[in-house]
């Protein structure tokens, strides 16, 4: 049986307005312990930031992150998948545009995210759980 891309993604997703400062959104990820958020404009997604994003875009050149907004450092119009496609097609379009997540969207709005990760799980079982082998804060 084909499984779809609601059955292997992580439900719920961590979401940012455009004008949140890097800090709030590294804040936010820090508290929610995820790394990795949607950047909306109202129900749309418009981008998609990780906690890479914010130390190489930002951080790395020395950027204070309270002047930089999530919508100016994310990586804009992410490619998208619906909850009800195949996890076959979430992998092809992984491998196609060398992304390693992508937004579940369902109606326009976003509904969860589908990591390599959770395709890999879903493939052998005996995969890693998600953060295996991370180090404690401070370690």
């Amino acid at each position: 049986m084909t499984r779809l891309v609601k059955d292997v993604m992580t439900a719920g997703v961590t979401t940012v307005w455009t004008e949140a400062s890097l800090a709030e959104v590294a804040q936010m990820m820090r508290d929610q312990d995820v790394g990795d958020v949607v950047v909306a404009c109202g129900d749309t997604v418009v981008g998609l930031i990780t906690d890479r994003d914010i130390t190489v875009r930002a951080v790395a050149d020395g950027v204070d992150p309270l002047s930089l907004s999530a919508g100016s450092v994310c990586t804009p119009d992410p490619v998208v998948i619906g909850p009800h496609e195949p996890a076959e097609r979430a992998a092809a379009l992984m491998r196609r545009h060398a992304v390693r997540r992508l937004p579940v969207v369902e109606d326009g709005r976003p509904v969860g995210l589908v990591s390599l990760g959770d395709l890999m799980r879903e493939r052998d079982p005996r995969a890693a759980p998600a953060g295996a082998g991370r180090a404690e804060p401070g370690r």
